[in-house]
């Protein structure tokens, strides 16, 4: 059947499409319709019928019509739904190109990090918020999001002024997704200093403070014993609502506002300010008045009687809002800066809601009021998902809002680089996104901050098609000092007819820089046949994680009808890369040999990854495809997918256990178990912002308190705040007693200290959540996790008996921790048995390779670690491993090569530790404090570095 459903598809006229991230043109003379009685023809009327609803429809009409006629197929012919599903188009090696990364990238990584953390090491206390932030771009293009958070909090904790503050702090709160949460509002305190949004508002340089708790609600609570003091003690008489002393002897003139008198004292009116000093005190006429006319100086008498008030108790708190206003209006026409403040901060504490902050961010910007604007930013950018409404995008897309903006110190790099990233997330292609980044290309002083600017404008305009001037931004970057912005370059001639002179430009950075993996790929779009091919291959060899040449090797091989070497092309990839679109491409591979099974897996898989991919090149919704295949495969029900899961689970399968997850979340949705069963698969491909997505999902769907606490722990966890976790574990252990409250604190625990008392406390907590009602697949995680921490007290026999129970629950992962035990206990061929149990059960696993490899001798440890480095080039060890034993055989040039090698595309703080340490051992002291500082970059408290890289400084001073 395979050949005839190829043979099917490759009938079909098929054009080329636009190029994108993705790799499926549609076929203006092929289209969807019915199959099977819906069609009334048979097959050929069936494709007729695609053909005609292409013909005659828009694209997005055009997948609508498509997927209501497939669904008519129902449980027909197989042959018949993937023809129809062949409608879309095939894979074709000239409709796909790698995307460019809307990131800064570097030639030379490992210096750019040396360079940032010496700068960062040299520069004053003061600016060193703008130093992190520095690096929050050079980290922002890594897979693991850790090392972009820390440097946002680090540039949080050392922001000095008002509004670094409230930009910094609305940017930590949305690294987490708060927005997203049910019941959490814009302005709530997360319960630390960093984040509290009334912290933000208070300016001054206080580094230390900022990962204290927040004391803001006790502030609160002795303002208001403070004021109840203030009235107990008064003897003073309140007027309208104003309190003002009632000594008549005070009052020595008048100001009239028609046909009102407001009686004052002349000496405090005239501390209010300067002219008003000159006008009482001075030469001028009203010195020698009692009574001084207002009436024309649009200042309403409740004005003139409120600031007549304030000059004596110097508070507006007890003051009507709108009197507030027209104070503020009052205080910047007669220059009364105490009292401006006061209106100032007055108004700003009421900002507490989006529609409050619209009403008053122009009166602020009118009125040039700090605190004001500052108060309404924070609130719209605590609410991202109000950004691309109209009313708000005003305020910060063109350039006379920026220039208002400046006007009171709020227009910054910083706002509108947060501002273009969530522009950016919602849609790339938009009028907004474009305004916001061409502001934050404004604002851009420094060379990084316009070459991320210019940048990131060349690949909207990419995006948007607009290739002329995505060609003059990503010059503009490169000119800025950007190299990599040269490949949007090119880009931007090729599409525009100019393929040699792309050419030509790319293959210029050889020659230029040193040659990356990615100036190979890119050099490979503008070539074709056996070049093609080796630049591609040289590409995957300097840096195995693109993903653009694995995709095009398997449609290659697809197109060679090798529909077995093609999934064996794209799985090596997906063996430690997961993404949407190489998912995608072995679904359409699957679909073509019939395996529905296999490409429904994918499809599930890919759609937890995204919930709204489009497939086909944006023509088909994923969900409709899952549909579709559904109908071609068995039947289950949530009892048998419990089941599928324990099996893919015990086998290691990750992407099978997400599908099953996927569909069994179909079949019951808004499972909060299963959610959180889903992040925790995730987050073990290394899909962090799924995960937390997932998270999320599973806080707002939780059942109960306790359970919403855990997950809010876990949110916690995986962004940085440990301290939190554990205390919201500990909140829903006082609620209810539950494994994953006490599995949580254990977790984190284990993962804070290291000490022996702790690790018995956390054995404690580890036997009571295993006390706690749970299912296999998490009882064989904490048995194996409480192993670990009996082999870290040396209980090596309580580690055996809880290995061999989570194995007897299908916990396969446990024979890598009985390995271990078992070589600890000097029973190395015992160890390595126990490993080859694991490489038989969790097939092509790059871990159980490298682990077992501790347990033999070195030729057979090179075996294990090459096809652990072949399976998954990102794991670090196998580098190491080999760099060492090179060294060991003195052969220096080589190890340094071995780890230089795996440092091109995994900046990793033990590679970068070791490389220094060789080159430190042969005397390249320079070289060596570049490594020393690169991995203090990535870590700035590694002791060992430290000390490897103050000795360095101080023999290269002595030479």
């Amino acid at each position: 059947m395979q050949h005839h459903i190829l043979n099917a598809m490759r009938g079909l006229n098929m054009i080329d499409g636009c190029k994108g991230a993705q790799v499926f043109s549609l076929n203006p003379m092929a289209g969807g319709g019915g199959g099977g009685a819906a069609g009334g023809g048979g097959k050929e009327g069936f494709l007729q019928q695609l053909q005609e609803h292409l013909r005659v429809n828009s694209v997005r009409s055009r997948a609508q019509q498509r997927y209501q006629s497939f669904s008519q197929t129902n449980n027909g012919n197989s042959t018949t739904v993937a023809e129809a599903i062949a409608a879309y188009g095939l894979p074709k090696t000239d409709l796909i190109e790698p995307q460019i990364d809307p990131f800064l990238k570097f030639v030379d990584f490992v210096g750019v990090l040396a360079d940032a953390y010496r700068r960062l090491e040299n520069c004053p206390e003061l600016e060193r918020s703008e130093m992190y932030m520095e690096q929050c771009a050079i980290f922002r293009g890594l897979p693991d999001p850790k090392l972009f958070r820390r440097c946002l909090r680090s540039a949080r904790q050392h922001a000095v002024d008002v509004h670094s503050k409230v930009v910094l702090s609305a940017w930590l709160r949305y690294e987490r997704r708060e927005d997203e949460l049910l019941g959490v509002s814009a302005l709530d305190c997360s319960g630390w200093s960093m984040e509290c949004p009334k912290t933000s508002l208070v300016s001054g340089y206080n580094p230390e403070s900022a990962n204290d708790s927040c004391l803001c609600f006790r502030g609160r609570e002795e303002d208001e014993d403070d004021l109840e003091a203030d009235v107990e003690c008064s003897t003073s008489l309140s007027y309208g609502g104003y309190v003002v002393d009632d000594d008549d002897d005070d009052y020595d003139m008048w100001f009239c506002v028609g046909e009102d008198e407001v009686r004052c004292n002349r000496f405090k009116i005239a501390t209010l300010s300067r002219p008003f000093k000159s006008m009482l005190y001075g030469n001028f006429v009203e010195a020698k008045r009692e009574r001084i006319y207002f009436t024309h100086n649009g200042i309403s008498a409740k004005a003139i009687r409120a600031a007549e008030v304030f000059s004596r108790i110097k508070s507006v708190d007890s003051f009507d809002p709108n009197v507030v206003l027209e104070l503020l209006s009052f205080a910047n026409r007669f220059c009364c800066d105490e009292l401006k403040s006061a209106c100032d901060a007055f108004l700003a504490s009421l900002v507490d809601d989006i529609e409050i902050a619209l009403q008053l961010i122009d009166y602020g910007l009118e009125e040039t009021a700090y605190l004001l604007v500052a108060a309404c930013l924070q609130v719209i950018l605590r609410e991202p998902s109000s950004l691309m409404q109209p009313n708000v995008l005003k305020h910060f897309s063109s350039s006379e809002a920026m220039e208002r903006l400046a006007s009171v110190g709020h227009a910054s790099f910083l706002l509108y680089n947060f501002l273009s990233l969530l522009a950016m997330e919602e849609n790339m292609k938009s009028n907004a996104t474009v305004m916001l980044l061409e502001r934050m290309g404004d604002c851009a002083t420094k060379s990084w901050q316009k070459q991320l600017a210019f940048h990131q404008l060349g690949c909207v305009m990419l995006e948007r098609r607009e290739y002329k001037d995505a060609q003059k931004w990503f010059e503009a970057a490169f000119q800025a000092g950007h190299v990599y912005s040269l490949v949007g370059v090119a880009r931007g001639k090729d599409k525009r007819g100019h393929k040699y002179k792309a050419f030509k430009l790319t293959n210029s950075l050889f020659s230029d820089y040193n040659p990356c993996g990615w100036m190979y790929q890119e050099r490979s779009l503008y070539s074709s046949g056996r070049e093609k091919l080796m630049d591609l291959n040289t590409a995957t060899d300097m840096d195995p994680t693109l993903s653009y040449p694995y995709k095009y090797r398997a449609v290659s091989l697809m197109e060679e009808d090798k529909v077995g070497a093609a999934i064996s092309e794209i799985n090596k990839i997906i063996g430690f890369k997961v993404s949407p679109d190489c998912l995608e491409l072995r679904a359409w591979f699957l679909i073509s040999l019939g395996d529905y099974e296999g490409a429904l897996t994918d499809v599930r898989a890919l759609l937890t990854l995204d919930p709204q991919y489009m497939m086909f090149n944006g023509k088909l919704p994923a969900e409709q495809l899952v549909e579709l295949l559904c109908n071609l495969v068995e039947q289950r029900d949530q009892a048998d997918c419990w089941m599928q899961l324990y099996d893919r689970w015990s086998s290691v399968d990750d992407i099978g256990s997400l599908a099953v997850v996927h569909h069994m979340l179909a079949i019951d949705p808004g499972k909060s178990l299963l959610l959180f069963r889903q992040s925790l698969l995730l987050l073990r491909l290394n899909c962090h912002k799924a995960a937390m997505r997932s998270l999320r999902m599973a806080r707002n769907h939780a059942a109960s308190d306790h359970e919403r606490l855990i997950y809010e722990g876990w949110i916690l966890y995986d962004t940085g705040y440990r301290e939190a976790a554990i205390a919201k574990a500990e909140k829903s252990i006082s609620l209810q007693r539950s494994f994953e409250a006490f599995f949580l604190k254990a977790y984190v625990l284990s993962e804070t200290t290291a000490d022996h008392e702790s690790s018995f406390y956390v054995i404690q907590l580890l036997e009571e959540a295993l006390r706690c009602p749970s299912d296999g697949l998490r009882k064989g995680q904490a048995l194996s996790n409480l192993a670990s921490i009996y082999v870290d007290v040396d209980k090596l026999d309580h580690a055996v008996d809880c290995y061999m129970n989570a194995l007897n629950i299908k916990h396969t992962r446990a024979h890598q921790g009985l390995a271990r035990v078992y070589h600890l206990k000097n029973l190395r061929k015992t160890a390595y048995d126990e490993m080859t149990k694991l490489i038989e059960k969790a097939r092509d696993n790059a871990s159980a390779y490298e682990k077992r490899s501790e347990y033999c001798d070195r030729e057979m440890a090179k075996s294990d670690l090459s096809m652990a480095t072949r399976l998954d080039p990102l794991r670090t060890y196998p580098y190491r491993y080999r760099a060492a034993v090179l060294m060991d055989d003195h052969k220096e040039a080589e190890a340094i090569n071995e780890l230089t090698r795996a440092l091109a595309f995994k900046p990793d703080l033990q590679l970068l530790h070791l490389r220094s340490a060789f080159l430190d051992s042969i005397g390249d002291y320079v070289s060596t404090i570049r490594d020393c500082g690169a991995a203090l970059c990535l870590d700035p408290n590694h002791s060992d570095t430290l000390e490897l890289y103050r000795k360095a400084q101080k023999r290269a001073e002595e030479q």
